[in-house]
């Protein structure tokens, strides 16, 4: 069976590998909101000047704003509350550590019926399926593009009401599930989606759960997900400015009505989009 999934490997080589040498930090005009929990995004002042950095393993993003330097870490949602640490390399060859901390926080309890209980409990050859689409969902959020300048101050992709929050403690016909890893926001079916920011189309395709789906990417490890859509209206590729329609609402996949699953990815880790909102 062919892969619904249509990532442009080419274009990850080209902007992952060919970019990836040079590890400066990036020219930000605005920083995200700093909140330091599972789900939120840790802003940290580093002094002196790094070359690069990196949290659990993962590169993390540099930013130079108003003559300072910033790392800005996304926190996965399943972090345990506590003292954690950055590592920061320069270009000396050195090495130091920033400790941070992460506070905890609590999420609400969100209860939803499916009628496809093939949705809530897939079969076999579903799960084939939803196991190589997250194989390969994972490949294009671990992308890393450095010809991107990202902008952290974003403006909602759709005009709604904000129906799920991130971070929801999930159940699926009474079955507990993942907590919710986006922002669902309500709309009529075909309403206009639009690129929150500055980005270039990752990857397009058709998912289990997700529906129509579109990956954007808006560099240095932040990475945007779109989920659901009727209508999907660019190409991998395709270089998108802020307010360019990118698809309309839909209501494929797992779903109880029209609505757009927004997701933000940085450095690897889903996190609240609420903080990038303008």
């Amino acid at each position: 069976m062919k892969s619904p999934f249509t990532f442009s490997f080419v274009h990850s080589f080209f902007w992952g590998t060919i970019f990836c040498s040079a590890l400066e930090a990036v020219e930000v005009k605005n920083l995200p909101v700093n909140l330091s929990v599972p789900g939120g995004v840790a802003v940290i002042q580093i002094e002196p000047i790094g070359e690069r950095a990196n949290y659990n393993g993962k590169k993390v993003m540099l930013v130079n704003y108003r003559e300072s330097q910033f790392a800005v870490i996304g926190i996965p949602l399943d972090t345990v509350p506590g003292i954690k640490n950055l590592q920061v390399e320069y270009s000396s060859g050195s090495s130091s550590n920033h400790d941070f901390t992460v506070k905890e926080k609590k999420y609400q309890e969100q209860r939803l019926t499916i009628s496809n209980n093939r949705q809530v409990n897939p079969n076999e050859n579903d799960m084939q399926r939803i196991n190589r689409e997250s194989l390969e969902m994972r490949a294009a959020f671990a992308n890393w593009t450095e010809e991107l300048t990202p902008n952290f101050k974003m403006q909602a992709p759709v005009d709604g009401i904000q129906s799920s929050s991130f971070g929801l403690r999930r159940f699926f016909n009474d079955q507990p599930r993942a907590p919710h890893s986006g922002m669902d926001i309500a709309a009529p079916e075909g309403a206009p989606i639009t690129a929150p920011a500055d980005g270039i189309i990752l990857s397009t395709g058709n998912y289990f759960f997700n529906g129509n789906t579109i990956i954007l990417d808006h560099g240095f490890g932040l990475i945007s997900l779109y989920c659901h859509m009727n209508t999907i209206d660019v190409e991998n590729g395709q270089i998108v400015k802020t307010g360019d329609q990118i698809g309309r609402v839909g209501k494929t996949g797992r779903v109880t009505g029209p609505h757009l699953h927004w997701s933000i990815n940085l450095n690897g880790s889903r996190v609240d989009p609420a903080l990038f909102l303008n």
